[in-house]
């Protein structure tokens, strides 16, 4: 089952396609089952299944997740609203991702994918072929006429994410019943196939007569593996499987899929959320809480084996978690002040005091991959950088970017000087013990803004450097739906936010750091970054031809990105913490993205022995 999200989070989604066009060559079209941006593809025509599943997985039994906050609406696919979980999972896909390669997808609606190029390897056309037998839940066929409506439909009315995410193609168009063509705007931009292949497949008779652009609670028609059944609004969302799935025999799917029912059950508060499971109301959870993990699973369940808690390994990029500064409010709009910033969070003694040693500092928006820039830049990326070089800070150039080190016993003293010595270089000092712009008198003073008081000890660090330099920080936690709107329209001085970042990066770039976005209510450029010269690698990225050059403009991009002080960046980990009740079977060698419930099951016989001893 492929998850689809509200689209601010579209881009953790984002993998690249196989046997690409080799750029260069005279005009060709190619046809593959696959795509892969700048590699080839692991699996062939005929594959029966994906490796790290279960082919003979057995179906049935349900499974209950939980879920924080609230949800008050089914439509994903718009700004309004908060969706409810798995309100995206009952559509299908032109395309969807293998798990055990860095970036390529195969085909689910579609039965191929076709790229056509022009002389110069430019792609000129990128056409899909639906599979004929492909149905929505009500019986009627899936057709590119529906393919059609759907593109039109998100640029034209669904988030503004769409408008943006799209803006490469020219036009689309139907050219039978089964396959439809997207033409491409002049200009390289090799990971178009990727982000059309991605595209989930609406259908048009269902919303003939519904405004699209409207919040809605009542359960949208899908073409996927599962449906919404029972939905009780704020409180739970119930999907179903279809049983007679049009794509439950085609390899994608084959030992995926495997409950027959999925709930999501929703809790205000997240203590209560863990209880939850602890008390046996919630089967699954992924844990993000280092200080949870060590501490909060101390019960009997867990030292009799009937609760596991398991760490499985992942080698999927982390991107980007941190303090983001908005550079639209005068106080971050200095460079120096931001550089400032980087020192008075103390990541040493959090992580020794707040989360048990369990994270590793981030210092990379493509952190845990080859994408991350480190050394000092070399002739590939220098060709990019260089005609920049007048825009960028001298240190892209010159040294390797490394967040600010502490002893972590608390005492950051030469940490303190170095951000006062900066703070003093951008018109700030303390009088009076008060730390005052000297050109206003106006103190400084900003808000940090969170949606849930897990991180609040964290910021807390940060709270007590500022105010050690004679500056004030208030923290505010908010409800979801209050912290949403505060968001999409940058009203927040401060924020913890996150870039996750795929093995490809390309067309997302845009809408995380481009000056187009800076200003488009909803969009992911939270910091408010105006800046040329990143606008710049952030064409150079997506038109990257092969995959070398790709991964040194990343480099280069990134290297700008941290040079310009947007974030104090936190930190990340490389495994992926489970706490789950003992009825569930799942591969013991999860593929490179992680582990997923996509391809767990319900093993009847640990599921019977948990029944039989309870949960309690």
């Amino acid at each position: 089952m492929l998850r689809y999200v509200k689209p601010a989070c579209f881009a953790l989604s984002l993998l690249g396609f196989g046997l690409g066009p080799s750029v260069g060559n005279a005009q060709e079209v190619v046809r593959s089952h696959g795509w892969a941006i700048h590699s080839e593809i692991k699996y062939p025509k005929n594959f029966s299944h994906f490796d790290y599943v279960n082919p003979d997985a057995p179906k049935g039994g349900t499974v209950v997740f939980g879920a924080p906050d609230t949800f008050d609406s089914l439509n994903p696919f718009i700004i309004k609203g908060n969706p409810g979980a798995g309100s995206s999972a009952i559509y299908d896909t032109l395309m969807t991702s293998s798990m055990d390669e860095p970036n390529s997808e195969y085909g689910l609606l579609a039965e191929w994918i076709e790229v056509a190029t022009d002389d110069k390897g430019v792609i000129t056309d990128v056409r899909f072929k639906l599979h004929d037998t492909a149905r929505f839940h009500d019986g009627v066929p899936v057709r590119a006429s529906d393919v059609v409506w759907t593109f039109n439909t998100l640029r034209e009315k669904g988030s503004p994410l769409y408008r943006y995410y799209y803006a490469n193609v020219e036009s689309v168009k139907s050219l039978d019943d089964l396959t439809v063509e997207f033409h491409m705007t002049p200009g390289e931009n090799v990971e178009m196939p990727v982000i059309l292949g991605q595209l989930p497949v609406l259908p048009e008779h269902y919303w003939a007569d519904k405004d699209f652009d409207k919040t809605t609670l009542d359960p949208p028609l899908g073409s996927g593996p599962y449906k919404i059944g029972a939905v009780r609004p704020g409180q739970s969302v119930t999907l179903e499987r279809v049983p007679d799935y049009w794509g439950k025999d085609l390899p994608v799917n084959v030992g995926q899929n495997n409950f027959d029912t999925i709930r999501y059950e929703y809790f205000r508060d997240r203590t209560v959320l863990l209880e939850a499971l602890k008390a046996g109301t919630l089967d699954w959870r992924s844990e993000n809480s280092a200080k949870n993990w060590a501490t909060a699973y101390d019960v009997p369940a867990v030292k009799d084996g009937r609760l596991i808690k398991r760490e499985f390994a992942n080698q999927r990029g982390a991107g980007m978690q941190a303090y983001v500064m908005n550079t639209r409010k005068p106080i971050f709009s200095d460079i120096k002040v931001r550089e400032a910033m980087t020192y008075l969070w103390d990541f040493e003694w959090v992580n020794k005091t707040i989360m048990f040693g369990a994270y590793t500092r981030t210092d990379s928006y493509f952190e845990n991959s080859d994408l991350e820039a480190t050394g000092l830049p070399g002739p590939e990326e220098l060709k990019v950088l260089e005609p920049l070089r007048d825009e960028l800070p001298p240190r892209v150039f010159t040294e390797d970017y490394a967040p600010p080190v502490t002893d972590g016993s608390g005492n950051n003293r030469p940490q303190l000087r170095e951000a006062l010595k900066l703070l003093n270089e951008a018109g700030w000092e303390i009088k009076d013990g008060v730390l005052t712009q000297t050109s206003t008198g106006a103190p400084f003073e900003f808000e940090v803004l969170l949606n849930q008081d897990l991180l609040t000890p964290h910021t807390q660090a940060l709270v007590r450097g500022v105010e050690r330099l004679g500056g004030k920080v208030s923290i505010r936690v908010v409800d979801a739906a209050q912290y949403q709107s505060r968001v999409d329209n940058f009203d927040f001085d401060m924020i913890i936010g996150g870039w996750g970042q795929s093995m490809s990066p390309g067309n997302e770039q845009r809408e995380f750091w481009s000056t187009a976005a800076a200003d488009r209510q909803g969009s992911r450029n939270t910091a408010g970054i105006k800046n040329p010269a990143i606008d710049t690698l952030i064409e150079d990225l997506i038109s990257s031809p092969n995959r070398d050059v790709l991964v040194a403009r990343t480099h280069a991009l990134d290297r700008a990105l941290l040079w310009n002080f947007y974030v104090i960046p936190m930190y990340h980990s490389k495994v992926d913490r489970i706490a789950y009740w003992n009825r569930f079977g799942f591969p013991e060698t999860p593929p490179m993205q992680g582990t997923s419930p996509n391809f767990w099951w319900i093993d009847a016989d640990l599921d019977a022995a948990l029944q039989r001893n309870g949960r309690k």
